[in-house]
């Protein structure tokens, strides 16, 4: 009996140690490199302003402004609250580093939500890159999966499959005194490796498809689009993701590398993938071709001028509101055409 309570207090103990360390990775950067966590923490603080003003105007334009709700736009809207939930992060994890510093279950909350909306984002941007190519290239056979009531279904198993898979690794590894690369590979492999190839597939398959005669179908400028979403994805994932996965696996492979080096390494990876949160809405801009119209539009205080593809989701005006917007387009007067000038043109 005494054995079985000494053996339930040292797994306790190892447990509650690598969760120590783990918890307080902050505190100890700003005790051992001051002036980096200095840096880091201004970085940090620019990220969230620039991502969260940014990621709130493109969250008023699809859900407000923009009337038909694709499976893009659903897509979309599921990425810019992730990218938002990684924004608001940022200023919690300083607050509890200078008041909260000690309380592990708020750190264990904070890391659990940081690295699921992370995971979310990574998810989500592959749900883009996979719609735009079935929109280019599989145009008739994916009409039935491109469905708004699937993509809801998608999102919602993205949610609960990057919350279940980060809940049980960080469960695993806490249960661990030393990092292995069983208990990285997993994650690594289902939330980021995985969907590194499959956009980097399709970002292949959309560049060999432009040049086919059988998508002329497929206006030249939208299929330029689909390929610049692809491209600014990829490298999306170049510079915010892959610099920490690789710090994650190079761990796991030399557990004994110099602490100083793990914990800059660390931080620094850590916020390149908070980057991520400014650099989406570069996204945005390729998923509807009146996103950044639309976005111009609220800040001009005149009514600027309209092309004809624009007027649908911008302007909803009156219906005179409408002809004058498509008048000053085609450079005609403002007036409402007779029949028989109908009838002629």
């Amino acid at each position: 009996m005494a054995s079985s309570n000494n053996s339930t207090v040292s797994s306790n103990y190892t447990t509650y140690s690598l969760f120590n360390k783990f918890v307080h990775l902050d505190g100890e950067l700003s005790d051992t490199f001051y002036t980096l966590w200095i840096v880091l923490v201004v970085i940090n603080a620019i990220i969230f302003l620039v991502g969260v003003v940014l990621n709130s105007l493109a969250l008023y334009v699809f859900c407000f402004r923009t009337k038909t709700k694709t499976t893009s736009v659903i897509y979309t809207i599921n990425l810019i609250i992730t990218d938002l939930l990684v924004g608001f992060s940022l200023p919690i994890r300083i607050i509890m580093h200078y008041s909260a510093r000690n309380c592990q279950r708020c750190a264990l909350v904070h890391i659990f939500t940081y690295f699921v909306n992370m995971y979310c984002s990574i998810l989500f941007l592959t749900c883009i890159c996979i719609d735009r190519y079935l929109a280019i290239v599989q145009v008739e056979a994916s009409r039935r999966w491109r469905n708004p009531n699937y993509a809801k279904g998608i999102c919602i198993f993205i949610w609960v499959f990057a919350t279940v898979v980060t809940f049980s690794i960080l469960t695993m590894a806490m249960q661990f005194s030393d990092c292995c690369i069983a208990q990285i590979l997993p994650l690594m492999v289902c939330e980021y490796l995985f969907p590194l190839v499959i956009i980097t597939f399709f970002t292949t398959r959309i560049m060999c498809a432009l040049s086919k005669p059988t998508l002329m179908h497929q206006s030249r400028e939208r299929r330029m689009r689909a390929v610049q979403l692809l491209i600014t994805v990829l490298i999306i994932f170049m510079i915010c993701f892959t610099p920490f996965h690789v710090r994650q696996l190079a761990i796991s492979i030399n557990p004994a590398m110099p602490n100083d080096i793990s914990l800059i390494v660390y931080h620094v990876t850590v916020t390149l993938s908070s980057l991520n949160s400014c650099m989406d809405p570069i996204v945005y801009c390729f998923v509807t071709n009146n996103f950044q119209s639309t976005m111009k539009n609220i800040f001009r205080k005149s009514e600027p001028e309209q092309t004809s593809g624009d007027i649908i989701s911008v302007n909803k005006g009156s219906g005179s509101n409408a002809i004058m917007a498509f008048s000053n387009a085609v450079g005609t007067p403002v007036a409402l055409p007779s029949p028989n000038s109908t009838a002629s043109s």
